[in-house]
């Protein structure tokens, strides 16, 4: 395989960071409806009568399972068609389904709703990564991502102080009564409120100009032509030859994913358990620590990144994220060790 350097300019800088300011504001409002669940653990569970097992398994199995699978044929045909139109059907779809949680009676229909935000969300990373790899120069790319990426702390912390005002608004309510629907509980109108107005994201999505694509791979057909239709075995072959880095790299990926999805699923309850404090109390001081902490942090490392890189050191953004995996880790171990929820945050 080779890399097509025949490709046509960049978009100018004020549409490039413009598409991806949208797709920052989706990635928010996908971390905003994908953590909503972790707020009301205690009402969920006390409502449906579920153990801590059937809600671990509604936090993570049933999202993460078809969210990292649907995530390699999704981006298979991200290669292929338009990536916003993707991301807009995305969009509508885990908007939808969140909302749907809020609506279901039983252990099995939210299961398959938190199944449906998976599978909507796993539209989005691929097809927006993607798309701004064609928005920027590579000198340029690591403050566009990071930028992308300051959506996780911020769709988190904005989930953890909305959703607990919502939380405390909708408990010291009556429980509403839909038509058709019936009587539903205070934390599935969370749901209900939060889930329904993001399909207003999909519907700014469609303000993105489709970049053109930017230096594909090229390989040789069967028939001799060049070609840059590339099938999953040679995808595959093309990542063994190269396993140091990426295995190494998908490994780091795994263990940031496995304990960064571990806190934010987890901690509010086990502050709530541990410390005896309110969803309220919970919720301002995790939502605070992540508005500030995260963007800081993606904004910063990704345009330190990008100045090593252009200066002397090629493999400047691996080192960032292998020093960063050690500081997480490190802090994570301390976190729940600590006697008070304001050292732990």
């Amino acid at each position: 395989m080779e890399e097509n350097k025949n490709f046509e300019q960049y978009p100018s800088n004020r549409r490039a960071w413009y598409a991806v300011v949208v797709l920052t504001i989706a990635y928010i409002v996908s971390f905003l409806d994908r953590q909503l669940l972790a707020l009301v653990v205690e009402d969920v569970k006390a409502d449906l009568d579920l153990t801590d097992t059937q809600v671990s398994l509604l936090l993570g199995f049933a999202f993460a399972l078809f969210y990292t699978t649907m995530g390699i044929p999704i981006g298979r045909l991200a290669d292929k068609k338009s990536r916003k139109t993707i991301i807009g059907i995305g969009i509508t779809c885990w908007c939808i389904m969140t909302a749907a949680c809020g609506l279901a009676k039983n252990y099995t229909q939210i299961f398959l709703a938190r199944v449906g935000v998976g599978v909507g969300e796993a539209t989005l990373s691929p097809s927006a990564l993607s798309m701004i790899s064609d928005y920027f120069p590579v000198e340029k790319r690591g403050g566009a991502m990071g930028f992308f990426n300051m959506g996780v702390s911020v769709g988190s912390g904005i989930a953890l102080i909305v959703g607990g005002l919502i939380v405390d608004y909708v408990k010291g309510s009556p429980n509403l009564v839909l038509p058709f629907i019936g009587e539903i509980f205070a934390w599935q109108a969370l749901f209900l409120y939060v889930g329904l107005p993001g399909l207003l994201v999909a519907a700014l999505m469609t303000t993105v100009k489709e970049p053109s694509r930017k230096g594909k791979m090229q390989i040789t057909s069967e028939d001799g032509k060049s070609t840059d239709e590339i099938s999953i075995p040679q995808t595959i072959k093309f990542l063994w030859k190269r396993n140091q880095a990426y295995g190494w790299l998908f490994l780091s990926m795994a263990c940031s994913v496995l304990m960064g999805y571990a806190f934010l699923s987890w901690l509010p309850t086990m502050y709530i358990r541990t410390y005896q404090i309110s969803i309220g109390t919970v919720a301002l001081w995790q939502g605070v620590a992540f508005l500030v902490g995260g963007p800081f942090g993606a904004t910063m490392s990704g345009w330190l990144g990008d100045i090593l890189f252009r200066k002397w050191d090629r493999t400047a953004h691996v080192k960032l994220f292998a020093y960063s995996m050690i500081v997480m880790t490190l802090a994570a171990a301390l976190v729940p060790l600590m006697p008070s929820y304001q050292l732990a945050t």
